[in-house]
C-alpha cells in the first residue's frame, strides 16, 4: 500500500489570509519551464509542503507524498531524455471517487474508509499514462451529494477566496469542494472532478476557477464510484480554460469499458481553442433572465452580457419553458439511480462492516445506519420511494420523460443560436450551516446546473464577476451534444474580453 497522509487533523493552524496568491503558474506555462533539471521533483515537494501548510483548507482527505516523488523523479529522467508525454511532471488532484489502485479510495464516506482498489479507473490512468504526478485524493461531499462539502465524512472543506477575505465560515462548493479549493489555493495545477448535476461547475463558480464538464460519454465512467450512472461525467477544474483543455486532451476518448462511453476518436481540446471567432451567437433563456434573486445575481447577468458582446457575440433572448421542470425531474431520476447504486454497501464485500449486528440483516441495518451520512440516507430513502411499487409510474418514469422534452428543448434552441449561457449558481459562496434548516433550499442552489446534465451537453463555468462581498461568481457557456471544443473556445474568449 501506498503510504498517506491524512490532511484533516482538528488540530491544524489556520492557514494565512494571502492563501490565494495571484500569478500562479498554469499547465501552459509550467510547460514551459518544465525542462529544468529537476523541476518535477522541485514542484512536487513544492506543492506538498503548501499542501501541509494550509491543511486547515481540508481539500485532500489523503496525500500520497512517495507515491508522488516516485513519478516526479520518473517524469525528470524522462525529460532528460528527451521523452516528455503530454502531461509530463504536472501537479494533479484528484477527487476522491476516482478509484485509484493501491491508494484508499472513500467518496467521502465512512462506509468506505479503507477500501483500497485494486484497479485503477480509466481516467485516472490516462492521467498518470501521460506523466502526471497526483499527490492526493480530495475532498467531496458523501458519494457527490451536495453543494457545499458539508456532507463528507471527513468535515467540510474550507473556500481559499473566503479565507483571503479573513472569513472561515465560507463553503467551496460541492460536491468536488476540495478540487476547487485545492486549484484555487495553488496545491496543484488542476484537478480531476465529476459532476452529476454541477458539481464541477458550481464549486469552480465559488472558489473563482474554471470547471469543465464535457459531453455525456466523453469521458469513461469506469472506476468512478457511481451516484447516478446516467447523469455522471468526469471533468476538470483548472485556473484557466487552456489548463482544462490541457487535460481534457490527456483524459478524454473511447473506454470499452464503459457501455456509455462514446465511439469514435476524442476532440481535440487545446488545437482547438481558438476555434471561434466573432460573430457567434449566445442564447440566454427568459426564463432565467428575468429571475430577481438577489442584487449580485443581476449585476452577474450584466457583467456576462458585456463580456460576450466585447468578445465578438450577440446575445439574444430565448424561450425555455420546459426547463422550469428540469429541477425536480434531476431529482427524482438522480436520487433514484442513488438508491439502485448505493444498495451494494452492506457490511459484506468491502468498507466498513458494523460490530453491532446480531444477524445477517442486522448487520445491514447498522451498517448503513452508522456508514452513511444523513444526506445520503435521505437520497437512497427518497429514490426507493420513487422506484417503489405503485409509485415508479407516477414519478420516475414520468421524470424521464420530462428529461426527453428537456433534451428536445436543447435542440431545438441550438437551431437559433451557437451557444447558451446562464449563471453558474444564483449566489456567491454561502456559509457553512446557511442551508441546514432546509434541505430543499440547498437543493435549490443546482438550479442553473441541472438542466445541462439531464440533456448531456457540455459546458464550462468561468468567473466573469466579483459580488459585493467579494466573493467570485461564475457563469456557464453550454454548447449542444459532442459541441465541448467550441464552449472552451468561446469560453476563452469571453474570459478575455472581461479581463480575467
Amino acid at each position: 500500500m501506498t503510504a498517506t497522509v491524512a490532511l484533516n487533523r482538528p488540530d491544524a493552524a489556520l492557514p494565512d489570509a494571502a492563501v490565494h496568491e495571484r500569478g500562479a503558474l498554469g499547465l501552459a506555462q509550467w510547460r514551459a519551464i518544465a525542462d529544468r533539471p529537476g523541476v518535477c521533483t522541485e514542484t512536487v515537494n513544492q506543492c506538498l509542503a503548501a499542501a501541509e501548510a494550509k491543511r486547515q483548507l481540508n481539500a485532500f482527505i489523503i496525500t500520497t507524498p512517495e507515491r508522488a516523488r516516485a513519478a516526479a523523479a520518473e517524469s525528470d529522467e524522462r525529460l532528460r531524455q528527451g521523452q516528455r508525454r503530454r502531461l509530463e511532471g504536472a501537479v494533479i488532484a484528484v477527487k476522491d471517487n476516482f478509484c485509484t489502485r493501491d491508494i484508499q479510495t472513500t467518496a467521502g464516506s465512512r462506509i468506505l474508509e479503507g477500501f483500497i482498489p485494486k484497479y485503477e479507473s480509466t481516467v485516472t490512468k490516462n492521467l498518470l499514462e501521460n506523466g502526471a504526478v497526483v499527490i492526493g485524493k480530495t475532498n467531496m461531499d458523501e458519494f457527490g451529494m451536495g453543494s457545499s462539502t458539508e456532507n463528507s465524512a471527513f468535515g467540510p472543506s474550507l473556500n481559499p477566496r473566503g479565507l483571503a477575505l479573513g472569513r472561515a465560515d465560507v463553503a467551496p462548493g460541492g460536491s468536488s469542494g476540495g478540487s476547487a479549493a485545492a486549484v484555487a489555493a495553488n496545491l496543484c495545477l488542476a484537478a480531476l472532478a465529476t459532476d452529476t448535476g454541477g458539481s464541477i461547475r458550481q464549486p469552480a463558480s465559488f472558489c473563482g476557477v474554471v470547471g469543465f464538464k464535457p459531453t455525456y460519454g466523453v469521458c469513461s465512467r469506469w472506476g468512478i464510484v457511481a451516484y447516478a450512472s446516467s447523469l455522471d461525467q468526469a471533468g476538470v477544474i483548472a485556473r484557466s480554460v487552456e489548463d482544462a483543455a490541457i487535460v481534457m486532451d490527456a483524459i478524454a476518448g473511447h473506454d470499452p469499458m464503459d457501455s456509455t462511453s462514446l465511439e469514435g476518436p476524442a476532440p481535440a481540446f487545446e488545437a482547438s481553442l481558438d476555434s471561434v471567432g466573432p460573430g457567434f451567437t449566445v442564447g440566454i433563456p427568459r426564463q432565467f433572465r428575468e429571475l430577481e434573486i438577489n442584487s449580485d445575481l443581476t449585476a452577474l447577468w450584466t457583467a456576462t452580457e458585456q463580456a460576450i458582446t466585447a468578445a465578438g457575440g450577440t446575445v439574444r433572448l430565448v424561450d425555455m419553458p420546459t426547463i422550469r421542470y428540469a429541477l425536480p425531474t434531476y431529482y427524482i431520476i438522480a436520487f433514484s439511480e442513488a438508491s439502485s447504486n448505493l444498495a451494494r454497501y452492506d457490511g459484506v464485500r468491502f468498507g466498513y462492516r458494523s460490530p453491532n449486528g446480531r444477524s445477517l440483516d442486522e448487520l445491514y441495518a447498522h451498517t448503513r445506519a452508522e456508514g452513511f451520512q444523513t444526506e445520503t440516507k435521505r437520497r437512497i430513502i427518497t429514490g426507493t420511494y420513487c422506484l417503489s411499487s405503485g409509485y415508479y409510474d407516477a414519478y420516475y418514469l414520468k421524470a424521464q420523460k420530462v428529461r426527453r422534452k428537456i433534451f428536445d428543448e436543447f435542440s431545438s434552441v441550438f437551431g437559433e443560436v451557437d451557444f447558451l449561457c446562464w449563471p453558474a449558481a444564483p449566489t456567491p459562496a454561502f456559509s457553512f450551516g446557511a442551508h441546514a434548516a432546509d434541505p430543499l433550499s440547498m437543493y435549490l442552489e443546482d438550479v442553473f446546473t441541472i438542466s445541462i446534465n439531464l440533456a448531456g451537453l457540455p459546458a464550462v463555468s468561468i468567473p466573469v464577476f466579483t459580488a459585493a462581498n467579494g466573493l467570485p461568481m461564475g457563469t456557464q457557456i453550454i454548447g449542444r451534444r459532442l459541441g465541448d471544443t467550441g464552449v472552451l473556445s468561446v469560453a476563452k474568449r469571453i474570459m478575455r474580453a472581461s479581463g480575467r
